[in-house]
């Protein structure tokens, strides 16, 4: 091969060559592929929520009592007899059944004592007439707790004719017997005291406070 010929392909070569790079150089580069996004973040648990404290209960307030004093006279007993008449046991029934009953002001009565006292008219002996106004005391009071009062808060007594119904000191001594018996009747009789409280259910209003005066104006 001569000179020219081996010129010729070198400088075919490097235009080839040539070429090929500024084919390499246009070639627009691919860009780079863009990163993986990056995992959310899981959500954070919700807090549960806390129960609602209970409601305490409202206190009650302290019941307020009524001190209760109730009297009855059970007069007209027979004379010189230990014995309740009818109308005797109708009347105390009825003076029981009012204690336990409440009303508008009050609860029930609670009973704490109860004090049965037996008295006599003044026909004969003060000896005698104390026997015998015990032992009306004492049917009265059994009387009572047959009623289902405890026999323990009772307590009985005979005054014999010491403490008479104001009203027979009219009957005069001369009086035929039947007519002085007649006249001193209500003195044959027991006196029932019962002692006790019972819940107020009108307990008095709270007292308001007192105004504050008001503030002189300055000078």
């Amino acid at each position: 091969m001569n000179s020219a010929l081996r010129s010729f392909y070198k400088f075919a070569a490097v235009l080839a060559a040539v070429s090929l790079l500024g084919a390499c150089a246009t070639e627009p580069e691919k860009p780079a592929p863009a990163p993986a996004p990056a995992p959310k973040p899981a959500p954070a648990p919700k807090p549960e929520p806390k129960p609602e404290p209970k409601p305490e209960p409202a206190k009650k307030a302290k019941p307020e009592f009524l001190n209760v004093e109730e009297k009855i006279e059970l007069q007209g007993m027979p004379f010189a007899k230990a014995e309740m008449t009818s109308d005797n046991r109708a009347e105390l029934d009825k003076f029981m059944a009012a204690l336990r009953k409440a009303t508008k002001a009050r609860e029930a009565v609670q009973i704490s004592a109860v004090v049965v006292t037996g008295h006599t008219d003044r026909i004969g002996s003060l000896k005698y007439n104390m026997g015998l106004s015990e032992r009306r005391a004492v049917v009265v009071k059994d009387y009572m707790v047959s009623m289902g009062v405890d026999q323990k808060v009772i307590f009985w007594e005979g005054k014999a004719f010491k403490q008479p119904i104001p009203v027979t000191k009219f009957c005069d001594n001369k009086m035929k017997r039947k007519q002085l018996i007649e006249c001193l009747a209500p003195n044959r009789r027991v006196t029932v005291e019962v002692v006790g409280r019972a819940i107020n259910l009108k307990p008095k209003p709270a007292a308001k406070p007192a105004a504050k005066p008001a503030a002189k104006p300055a000078k």
